[in-house]
């Protein structure tokens, strides 16, 4: 499998996981429908172990614009593999959405409220501001390339569970820091399936509200060069 093939793969896995639980507790007549924000934030990390177990040999498994600049940043990664990590993420994204859609259209068409349905393929603020909201995906982006720096090297010793202690982390960031944003840390988690979003016929759909989307890219990317940087400093 090429590294590109497995960030397409492994960002799709992460996507059908992520996103499939949202549409799970979020959307009408749906067996976990008002699960609630743990079962959100354990999907997710399910997501992430799942996805980064399936293509780390392959990939390094980034799944992440974010983990792939910081990585670049930081000299641990080559810049001119960038621009096809990157595109490869933002596919698979796009086909995680999709897969989730198909599974999901039904309870879809059965949810009448449009911010739930966007809900599913992408973020939103609690309390929308500009400022506060970039500042916190900054902060949550930065936490989580940080703590890859240093948990990766530990995990290794720990084989077929390599994966776990990432998953954890992101879990961690959910439980304590998604309140404000839905913590995206991730600029293809977000882009991609909002695409998906504008391009799908979801019924009774409304906006895609493309005026908040651009935080879920800079405030992610910005916190992931800060890490980097960060991290560079410290060596």
């Amino acid at each position: 499998m090429t590294p590109f093939l497995a960030e397409i793969i492994g960002t799709a896995l992460l996507i059908i996981f992520g996103n499939g639980v949202v549409a799970n507790v979020l959307l009408a007549k749906s067996k976990g429908n008002n699960g609630g924000w743990i079962v959100i934030t354990l999907g997710w990390a399910m997501g992430v172990f799942v996805a980064v177990y399936t293509v780390a040999g392959y990939s390094g498994a980034h799944l992440n614009p974010a983990v792939t600049i910081a990585l670049a940043t930081a000299g641990k990664f080559d810049w001119a593999n960038v621009p096809l990590y990157i595109a490869a993420q933002f596919l698979g994204a796009m086909l995680g959405a999709l897969i989730v859609w198909i599974t999901y259209r039904q309870h879809f068409n059965e949810t009448k409220e449009q911010d739930l349905q966007l809900a599913v393929f992408c973020n939103a603020p609690a309390i929308r501001s500009s400022f506060n909201n970039l500042l916190t995906e900054i902060i949550g982006t930065f936490i989580l390339i940080f703590g890859i720096f240093y948990v990766l090297p530990a995990s290794n010793s720990l084989g077929a569970l390599n994966a776990l202690p990432v998953a954890l982390l992101v879990l961690a960031i959910g439980l304590s820091l998604g309140g404000p944003t839905g913590y995206a840390i991730n600029p293809a988690r977000d882009l991609g399936p909002r695409m998906m979003h504008a391009i799908l016929p979801i019924k009774g759909k409304g906006g895609s509200d493309w005026s908040y989307s651009w935080i879920p890219v800079v405030g992610p990317v910005i916190g992931a060069v800060l890490a980097g940087l960060c991290y560079s400093l410290l060596q």
